[in-house]
């Protein structure tokens, strides 16, 4: 990000909230579990699958956590109810990872229970360094007894490969994504070409060893560079699909999904859509500075 774009979303942080809720609309569904269901409905209607999230994360009481169980299971029974094509996306600290891991391992096992009695799916999110190693045992203390799950791995962390080359011998089902957190060098790769060519060789050992892939990007590069693979290694289309968030470069999207692909995108709910927004303009900091011209041109 360039220091100007800094400038630019930090002056966003500081507005109103109310007033960065008007764009951050763009990446989110709205507050409540009926605007999700709207949207689903929506990227449905054209062919397009989707994964819910409840957002929030890194709660700090067990409280807290069992009220998101409670909101996630009401999410699998809405996608039910309404024959959506829909699974679930959570956050392991959502749901007490910071806090107690058999506790956070109870909760999630009853949310991945239900999913299955709907013959649904959970995806389970990967979250920043300290939580990666608790993430992956968690998964896979969840995976002896439930296939109906998956992971997210990132392709900018060091130790993804290696992580991989494990986790293929299971049959994982993955989202393979580049990250987003701000990791220390000494585990994360830096330059972009450096994440870009580690996402491509990370998904080349996936769809060698047959696992099912959510390619998760944004970046034509590796959009090109998938289909490529993809074409090179005959992968049956039932095999993988890309993903790609709400609101994020809906061209590509489109592109993706009349080119015959599985399509499935993330789309985000909840009151706690703050954090998430800024994230996302830090991301796409041609958003903030959108916002930043909107309001002067209001002036």
């Amino acid at each position: 990000m360039g220091i100007l774009n800094s400038y630019i979303v930090k002056f966003v942080k500081i507005l109103p909230k109310f007033v960065v809720f008007v764009f951050a609309r763009k990446y989110i569904a709205g507050t409540k579990l009926e605007d999700a269901v709207r949207v689903v409905k929506e990227l449905n209607s054209k062919g397009i699958m989707a994964t819910l999230d409840v957002l929030g994360e890194a709660i700090k009481t067990k409280q807290e956590a069992v009220d998101a169980k409670k909101e996630i299971l009401t999410v699998l029974d809405t996608i039910e109810k309404n024959k959506l094509n829909a699974n679930v996306s959570l956050k392991p600290t959502q749901l007490g990872l910071g806090l107690d891991e058999d506790f956070c391992f109870g909760q999630i096992k009853e949310i991945v229970q239900k999913a299955a009695e709907y013959n649904n799916f959970i995806r389970i999110d990967m979250e920043d360094s300290p939580f990666t190693s608790k993430t992956i045992n968690l998964f896979r203390r969840l995976r002896q007894d439930h296939s109906n799950l998956g992971i997210v791995v990132q392709a900018y962390l060091k130790r993804t490969y290696q992580d991989v080359e494990k986790l293929n011998v299971e049959g994982t089902n993955y989202r393979l994504c580049k990250g987003i957190y701000v990791e220390p060098a000494e585990i994360a790769y830096k330059e972009r070409q450096q994440v870009r060519d580690n996402f491509m060789q990370i998904l080349d050992r996936m769809i060698t060893a047959g696992n099912y892939v959510g390619i998760a990007t944004h970046d034509d590069y590796l959009v090109d560079g998938s289909y490529k693979l993809l074409a090179e290694k005959k992968t049956d289309r039932t095999r993988y699909e890309f993903q790609m968030l709400y609101g994020v470069k809906d061209s590509l999207r489109n592109k993706i999904n009349e080119d015959g692909h599985r399509l499935r995108i993330y789309v985000p709910y909840g009151e706690k859509w703050y954090h998430y927004s800024i994230r996302r303009l830090q991301e796409n900091p041609q958003v903030a500075w959108y916002i930043t011209k909107s309001l002067f041109s209001f002036r």
